[in-house]
């Protein structure tokens, strides 16, 4: 095979670039760059779609109730480390 052929399908591999937390860089992108309306609009459709296709999840009383309890306790632990700093 002659190793001077070109137009193979090799890429070039690349590092991934550093993350930068915190720092914003270039413009935002998909759901960040619409207007919240239509983001909402999407996300009704979205909602609809899959409760007409049956794959939408239903809370019952019982899970929306552990649900709840489970926000409750996270929030009071955070309450009580951020008075013990």
């Amino acid at each position: 095979m002659d190793s001077t052929k070109t137009g193979s399908n090799e890429t070039t591999a690349r590092a991934p670039a550093p993350k930068l937390e915190g720092v914003k860089t270039g413009k935002p992108r998909g759901f960040a760059a619409m207007d919240r309306s239509r983001v909402s609009e999407i996300a009704r459709k979205g909602g609809i779609a899959a409760h007409q296709q049956g794959t939408a999840h239903e809370f019952t009383p019982q899970e929306a109730k552990l649900a709840g309890q489970k926000g409750g306790r996270v929030m009071t632990e955070k309450k009580r480390a951020s008075k013990s700093t």
